[in-house]
């Protein structure tokens, strides 16, 4: 089967509104676990990454893909979307990463400026799983006190986040994928204890 005859949502309209919603929740109550909609997306995509893309994504918007995801992936999501592709990751609108260990600085991504903040890159970041040995403890809108986040994000991800949240309302929101589960990560979420090495 072609990659561009791989379907996207089963039912666009509901779907969309399902996975859209999941997204806002998951930006509003970070560290709380969302599902999206499902569907069967080109191999180099998860579930959940793949329903946030046909949410997110149309003909206005730029991508940039982290080198190695697969060309199926390119090719699926302008065929369902039309979006643009960017080679670099400062003029993204948003970023699909695919393996944290190697994708760049957070600072490589765009912040947004002072006149508009949320003109920054949102990054889609793919993971084995949302549960793990490293941990993040995060305070601030959204969370009440305190939330442990238990995933695969390392230590220097942690550490560069904490030193983005002191530029607010400068920085970066992301989601985190894992199947059809998504966690919100937004730029307000700033880190409220020591992480612990994995």
């Amino acid at each position: 089967m072609l990659t561009t005859q791989l379907p996207g949502f089963k039912d666009p309209v509901h779907d969309a509104q399902q996975t859209f919603r999941a997204l806002l929740d998951a930006l509003a109550r970070p560290g709380i676990q969302q599902a999206t909609a499902s569907l069967t997306p080109p191999g180099g995509l998860n579930p959940g990454c793949a329903a946030a893309c046909l949410t997110l994504l149309d003909l206005e918007t730029t991508v940039w893909l982290q080198p190695g995801i697969s060309e199926s992936v390119r090719s699926w999501l302008l065929f369902h979307t039309g979006c643009r592709f960017t080679a670099e990751p400062q003029t993204a609108d948003f970023a699909v990463i695919d393996q944290i260990e190697t994708m760049p600085r957070l600072d490589e991504f765009n912040w947004g400026t002072a006149a508009y903040p949320e003109a920054s890159t949102s990054l889609l970041i793919q993971l084995p799983a949302l549960e793990e040995t490293g941990s993040a403890t995060l305070q601030g809108p959204g969370i009440l006190d305190t939330i442990t986040l238990q995933t695969p994000l390392h230590t220097g991800f942690w550490q560069q986040w904490q030193a983005m949240t002191a530029h607010y309302p400068l920085g970066l929101d992301a989601w985190c994928f894992a199947d059809r589960q998504v966690l919100g990560l937004p730029r307000t979420a700033q880190i409220a204890g020591r992480q612990e090495e994995r």
